[in-house]
């Protein structure tokens, strides 16, 4: 049986990844979940949460899936920057 794959998105139209959905779906809901919670987070501080968020559950990169999965969630507009903070601050997108 093949592992089912997702196509990330880029918000700035670049190449996204392919990666394995049940990954992409775990780190969604911990970047997510970190997010409502948090209701801000400093994208340096959200690999350390999502980790933390996922108990050590995971199988891989956190940094690097978190990235990947953070500009995916951006380019579907779920999230996003907060415009002009530095050092980048993300929050969920107001709908």
């Amino acid at each position: 049986m093949t592992e089912e794959k997702i196509m990330t998105l880029h918000p700035e139209g670049k190449q996204g990844v392919n990666i394995s959905k049940a990954k992409y779906d775990q780190i969604k809901g911990a970047v997510l979940s970190v997010l409502t919670a948090e209701g801000e987070v400093r994208f340096k501080d959200l690999p350390a949460a999502v980790d933390k968020a996922l108990e050590g559950e995971f199988d891989g990169s956190i940094g690097w899936y978190t990235t990947s999965v953070k500009l995916d969630l951006e380019a579907r507009g779920l999230i996003e920057r907060i415009p002009k903070s530095s050092p980048q601050l993300l929050r969920l997108a107001s709908v």
